[in-house]
């Protein structure tokens, strides 16, 4: 009976029901004519039927439908989220999206030799349709994303330049709730889909592309503890399908080569003969895609504030008339950044897999670092469209500008270009290149390999490299910016690795210690992640260098500002860590170098080296760096503690001294009265040490170019930390009393 159909979701019951029936039940329930639109929709596209009659009523369900789409579109999302949109709920219940379904996949399913042609303005509204009910009503989206025949059917419209758009947007809306990730390889013929592609359908191609090659929870991997990222690996040992779908991108002909040539290109070359803009119905679609929107009414309320008219900006009509003049520049330039957001992330997430050196190897070759420095002044950091912007996290998720998302997105390419890779050096033009040459030959030490390899022809051209362009703009950067986290994190980037004294210099003479001690000790920022990232730079900055800390003791010339630098670094110990490895481990090299007059003479001045050469003030960090963190709680993010406690433990070994350490660790035990607890968690940390460090698959040189330590020295001070000699001086477990003994306990087991 009819009144159990509200109970049948997706149902094809209404094709069969007498009309006189559905009419008088449509009156009651309000249905505004929806099921009686699908029944004639039904009739009218059995195979070999008029397909125009088919469209005109798919035009009349259209019309009821997209009313709801738009207001979605235009009104604030959390408000239309709590909305009710009806006549979509009813076009689902009654079986229209399944019915849409069975439309525009008919023609592949068809055993007839003449295929029926769809004509293409019909596949285009179907799609339409489609994607309005996915916004509007839950559950349709993934319903459909079960369908892995339906999503890789939709890729073989996509070569349909007529319906491209209609077809990623419905895609990228799919692909966004699917539970397993879609397989490139699955998709026929995917070399010659993105190989049809111009350069505007391949950038609009990336937002989905972005999609399958992530990692699921990837902005969220310094969160998750090591514990339970090892025990994923353990399952997971073969390539999960995000790496696959990263190699099945590198096997598409020219793929990278165009990326590249979409990140460089400039405004005025991006406009070209499509009049990709002035259609009304795929403007609105690009606008809600790409989440331009507000941008558009940021606009034309600033333009508004300034005029007699408070209309609706987007309403052509009433937007003023200096804004509709300015307009068309400004959307091209929105809408290039906006594309270049997701070509940036792609290259990104390629640049961090695991074919990276591939990757790298055509980056330099198709010259995306020059050209990105082209577009430096001009697009990526022109003046800010907004001067409001807050201080985000790393990994906070927020609705920013496409100006602000493009400039986060540039960082963190640099950052991860540059991350321990030779190609670095590319970032910088010929002319600071010999600058480097002519610092260390000054200095007498031998230029890095990696700068003498650096292939001339494909660095940065013009007055300055990106890295002295991004020093400049980061020094103009406002306290409270967003972009200071990814500035800092960018640079430092570039030093790491093993250290170069050439590489500091560089940076040192272009006042970056002296911004960075700014930001840290008088700009009153208070953004744990901005600090963090800023104390992690100067480690690396100051890292070896005497020229550094003659600098930092120049800068911080008063007790009031040491004081400063000392509350910021304690306040935080995870946050600055590195930065107290740096000073330890250079402290313990320039005592060795007490030949040097230079160093005799900083070492003698300095407040910082003059602190932590007080050891009990080194003491005091090893208490609590490894009070701090315990094997459960262990992140990428906080890891970094027990590897900085145990660099003060081998240097102290070295010195043998490490008896000493152990037995003052055990004394502030029993003065803090919980005896064995912190030797124990300590024991504990070591033992995971060693299960996470000596995995055939780690990789171990960042712990020993960071340290100049060979790695066969960490091992050995850890085994010797974690012998079960009870006499032996140099063991943990000598320095527990019996009673207080956790050591058979194995924590670490699954």
């Amino acid at each position: 009976p009819l009144s159990h159909i509200s109970c049948i979701h997706h149902s094809f019951v209404v094709f069969q029901l007498p009309e006189a029936l559905l009419q008088e039940r449509d009156k009651r329930a309000k249905w505004h004519g929806i099921p009686e639109l699908l029944q004639k929709l039904h009739e009218s596209s059995h195979p070999n039927s008029d397909l125009s009659h088919t469209h005109s009523v798919l035009k009349e369900l259209s019309s009821l439908l997209s009313m709801e789409a738009m207001s979605f579109v235009t009104e604030d999302r959390k408000s239309a989220q709590e909305s009710t949109f009806p006549n979509t709920y009813t076009f689902d219940l009654f079986g229209g999206v399944d019915l849409l379904v069975e439309i525009l996949m008919r023609p592949t399913l068809t055993m007839q030799k003449k295929k029926p042609q769809m004509n293409d303005d019909l596949v285009k509204d179907c799609l339409s349709v489609l994607y309005n009910c996915c916004i509007c009503t839950e559950g349709v989206t993934k319903s459909l994303a079960a369908r892995d025949d339906f999503v890789l059917f939709l890729f073989t419209l996509m070569t349909n330049k007529k319906t491209f758009l209609q077809t990623a947007t419905l895609i990228e809306d799919i692909l966004g709730v699917k539970k397993d990730m879609i397989q490139l390889e699955g998709i026929p013929n995917l070399s010659g889909l993105v190989q049809s592609f111009d350069q505007q359908q391949l950038a609009n191609f990336c937002r989905i592309l972005s999609v399958t090659i992530s990692e699921p929870d990837v902005r969220n991997d310094d969160k998750h503890t090591l514990l339970a990222k090892n025990a994923q690996q353990k399952r997971n040992a073969s390539p999960s399908r995000a790496e696959v779908n990263q190699v099945t991108l590198l096997n598409i002909p020219g793929f990278i080569e165009r990326l590249c040539k979409l990140a460089t290109r400039k405004v005025s070359e991006a406009t070209g003969a499509s009049n990709f803009l002035q259609e009304l119905e795929d403007w609105y679609t690009w606008l809600d895609n790409a989440l331009v929107l507000d941008a558009l009414m940021q606009m034309a309320t600033e333009e508004a504030e300034h005029s007699s008219t408070g209309q609706h900006p987007l309403c052509s009509c009433s937007v003023p008339l200096p804004l509709r003049h300015r307009l068309p520049q400004s959307m091209k330039i929105v809408h290039e950044i906006m594309y270049k957001v997701e070509v940036l992330y792609v290259l990104c997430v390629l640049l961090m897999g695991r074919q990276r050196n591939q990757v790298h190897k055509m980056l330099a070759e198709f010259r995306l670092i020059p050209g990105l420095n082209n577009l430096f002044d001009k697009l990526i950091w022109r003046k800010y469209t907004s001067s409001d912007h807050v201080v985000h996290g790393q990994n906070e998720n927020c609705d920013c500008s496409p100006e602000i998302s493009f400039k986060i997105q540039f960082l963190r390419l640099l950052q991860s270009f540059s991350d321990h890779h030779e190609n670095k050096y590319l970032l910088l033009n010929s002319q600071e290149l010999n600058e480097l040459s002519a610092i260390s030959l000054k200095a007498n030490i031998p230029e890095v390999e990696a700068l003498v390899n650096t292939d001339r022809s494909l660095v940065c051209d013009g007055k300055k490299g990106l890295l002295t362009r991004l020093l400049a703009v980061m020094k103009r950067e406002p306290p409270d910016s967003s972009f200071r986290f990814w500035q800092a994190r960018a640079v430092e980037s570039f030093l790491r690795g093993a250290t170069s004294y050439a590489d500091q210099m560089f940076l040192l003479k272009r006042g970056l210690l002296e911004h960075i001690l700014f930001c840290i000790i008088d700009s009153g920022c208070k953004s744990r992640d901005v600090l963090q990232s800023y104390f992690d730079l100067l480690g690396e900055l100051m890292k070896f260098n005497i020229d550094a800390f003659k600098r930092f003791n120049k800068y911080v010339s008063t007790d009031d500002k040491f004081q400063t630098f000392m509350t910021q670094i304690n306040s935080s110990l995870v946050d600055s860590n590195m930065l107290v490895r740096c000073i330890v481990l250079s402290l313990d090299r320039f005592e060795s170098q007490t030949e040097d007059v230079k160093v005799v003479e900083v070492l003698s001045e300095c407040c910082l080296l003059s602190y932590m050469a007080r050891v009990e003030n080194r003491l005091s960090f090893l208490f609590r760096l490894v009070n701090v963190i315990n094997v459960q709680t262990l992140t990428q993010e906080n890891v970094s503690c027990l590897n900085t406690s145990l660099v003060v433990l081998m240097l102290a070994r070295r010195r043998g001294k490490l008896p000493f350490y152990l037995n003052t660790l055990r004394e502030k035990e029993y003065a803090e009265k919980y005896p064995g607890c912190l030797l124990n968690n300590f024991h504990n940390l070591l033992r995971f040490w060693q299960r996470h460090y000596l995995n055939k698959d780690k990789d171990s040189t960042c712990l020993e170019n960071s340290s100049c330590i060979p790695f066969d020295y960490w091992k050995e001070t850890v085994s010797v930390l974690l012998g079960s000699d009870r006499t032996s001086l140099c063991a943990i477990a000598s320095y527990i009393d019996e009673p207080f003994m956790e050591l058979d306990r194995d924590l670490l087991e699954d």
